[in-house]
Formats: structure tokens, C-alpha cells, sequence
């Protein structure tokens, strides 16, 4: 009896994990993710890519890194995308300003979501440093997955991967939403969006690989971007559906009967949220 009792208490709560997420949009989120990050993240990336004279390839090589592409499907993704050096030069300072700026707005979708997520008030506008701090660190973050390429290889990379994954995801919800949230009651979401992001490469490496090279040949350029939109889809799906997990799983069974937000923030903090 109480067995029985245990396990339906077990799926009713998974059945508000269910119930948050259809409340959540997640996957019209995660499709606004997708666009966000083709439109406004991706020409930021590319041109921070061509100034890098220390890794070849340039935003294709972060890319086909990333879908875990190799042979045929990562070529014919590298010709889709312009070549480094004349994107570099031909970009002026007010060009990079404008790409800056929609980087900034991509980092505010990203954080809308994590507030929604976990039930917060959306903060005021000033806090756009916060953001703009976030996509500096994001940069970082896909700038050394793609260096550690190279000198790296087997479970030493994995592990660097994995961590730093952790460390990253674990810290941009923290930033983003202004400490109103534990340290301890986010770490479970940013496991489960390093692991989810771990199922997807590989998903990616099984379906998305064929599936490059066959709508190249069927639509040419307009199929490899479409490939590569439904690989965005599926890792905003992740990252949301991370956090969203880690705070079901925060509430149910590993802080169930704590508070998970913080008060202990600093005066900077209490300002960003309008406090005294």
C-alpha cells in the first residue's frame, strides 16, 4: 500500500513537471531560441570567430563542433557559411556595435525564460549589463570548446566538456536571474541541460550527419540552414527543459520541503530587483 502510495505520488509529480512545461511554451520557446540565436547570435559568433587567428575555420569549425559533424555533412555546412576573413573585413565598428547589441537581446530572451522558469518577476532594464556579461562568458564558453578540439581528445576532453558545461549553465542562471535563486537548488538543472546537450550531440551525430549532405542535394544551402535551425530548436528544447527539470527536481526531491530562493544578496543585487 504505501509502495503503491509512493509511486503515485512519484507520477503525479512528474505529471507537474509535464504540467509547467505546457504552461512554460517550451517548445514555441525553444523555436524563438532557435531564431533568436540564427539571426542575432550567430553573425556576433562569426565575426568573433574570424579574429581569431588561432583557430582555423572559423565559425564553421564551432558549428560542425558543436552537431558533432564530420567527412561530407561538416564540408558541405563549412561552404554554406562565408568565409572568416572577408566577413572580418568588411565588418566596421558600428557593424560589430549592431551585433553586440542583438547578442544583448538574445541573452534577454534567455533570461526571461529562466524567470518564467522559476516563477520570477522580470527585472528592470537596467539590467542589461547582466546580459551582456552572460554573452561574453557564452563566448568564452564556446570559444574553449572549440580550442580544446585539438589538443584534447578522449575522456580528458569529455571531462573538460562536462564541467565546464556544468560550471557555465550553473553560473548564467544564477547571473541571469539576479541571485533571487540557491546555488544549490539550480545545480540539477545544470546537469541535466550538460547531459541533455550531451543526447543531443549525439542525435545529432546519427540523424542530422545524413541528413545534411541529403537536403544539400535536394535544396541546396536553403536545407543545410534548415538542418542546422532544428539543431538550434532541439538546444534551446535542452537548455530550457534543463532548468525547467532541475527545479521540478529541486522541488520533489532534492530541496523539497526548502526554500529555494535567496535573500542573502548583496545591495547591488537587491537594487537590480528595485528593493531597498
Amino acid at each position: 500500500m504505501r509502495r503503491g502510495l509512493h509511486r503515485a505520488r512519484e507520477w503525479l509529480s512528474i505529471g507537474a513537471l509535464f504540467a509547467h512545461g505546457r504552461e512554460l511554451e517550451l517548445m514555441h520557446r525553444a523555436m524563438g531560441f532557435a531564431t533568436l540565436a540564427l539571426v542575432t547570435l550567430a553573425p556576433l559568433l562569426i565575426v568573433v570567430a574570424a579574429a581569431d587567428p588561432l583557430v582555423r575555420g572559423g565559425f564553421a569549425s564551432w558549428l560542425t563542433d558543436g552537431m558533432g559533424l564530420s567527412g561530407r555533412s561538416a564540408h558541405v555546412l563549412t561552404d554554406v557559411i562565408s568565409p572568416p576573413r572577408k566577413v572580418i573585413g568588411t565588418t566596421s565598428v558600428w557593424s560589430g556595435v549592431l551585433l553586440a547589441v542583438f547578442g544583448v537581446s538574445f541573452g534577454g530572451s534567455v533570461q526571461n525564460a529562466y524567470e518564467r522558469i522559476w516563477g520570477l518577476a522580470a527585472g528592470p532594464w537596467h539590467r542589461v549589463w547582466r546580459q551582456a556579461t552572460w554573452l561574453v562568458v557564452l563566448t568564452a564558453y564556446l570559444y574553449q570548446e572549440v580550442t580544446t578540439k585539438a589538443a584534447l581528445h578522449g575522456y580528458q576532453r569529455i571531462g573538460l566538456s562536462a564541467l565546464s558545461g556544468v560550471l557555465f549553465f550553473w553560473w548564467g542562471q544564477r547571473f541571469l536571474l539576479g541571485g533571487q535563486v540557491r546555488w544549490r537548488a539550480l545545480l540539477p538543472g545544470a546537469v541535466a541541460t550538460v547531459v541533455g546537450l550531451a543526447g543531443l550531440r549525439g542525435f545529432s551525430f546519427l540523424v542530422f550527419t545524413p541528413l545534411i549532405v541529403t537536403n544539400a542535394l535536394s535544396y541546396g544551402a536553403v536545407g543545410t540552414v534548415l538542418v542546422v535551425e532544428s539543431w538550434l530548436i532541439g538546444v534551446g528544447f535542452v537548455i530550457y527543459g534543463g532548468a525547467l527539470f532541475g527545479r521540478w527536481f529541486c522541488e520533489h526531491h532534492w530541496m523539497p520541503h526548502h526554500d529555494h530562493r535567496d535573500d542573502r544578496r548583496g545591495p547591488r543585487d537587491r537594487r537590480d530587483q528595485g528593493l531597498p
